[in-house]
């Protein structure tokens, strides 16, 4: 039970932390931003990843940071690398899952 509790927590400062950056970042009302942040992406990709494929407790809290930061952005930014972040991570798990049997 413990372990879930950290992990929202830490999603959910991610998101705040996340959130904090694009307003500063960006001043302007929603707008979807139509370019692909790369640097965005590379955190989206190691957080989810992290999240998802580590067996230990305190890299998968960083990795649900990570992907809380870039998912909790303001509306219309993150939500590609978000997305390709899950992704990937998605398809590491499959490829564990599929090696431990």
């Amino acid at each position: 039970m413990l372990n879930y509790m950290i992990y929202i927590l830490a999603f959910v400062v991610g998101s705040i932390l996340g959130l904090l950056y694009s307003y500063k970042q960006h001043g302007e009302p929603y707008v979807a931003a139509p370019d692909f942040n790369i640097p965005m992406a590379a955190i989206a990709i190691v957080g989810w990843c992290l999240a998802f494929v580590s067996d230990n407790m305190i890299l998968a809290a960083i990795g649900f940071l990570l992907g809380g930061f870039v998912m909790g952005e303001r509306p219309g930014y993150g939500r590609k690398e978000t997305a390709l972040g899950l992704i990937i991570a998605i398809c590491l798990y499959g490829i564990k899952c599929g090696t431990m049997m």
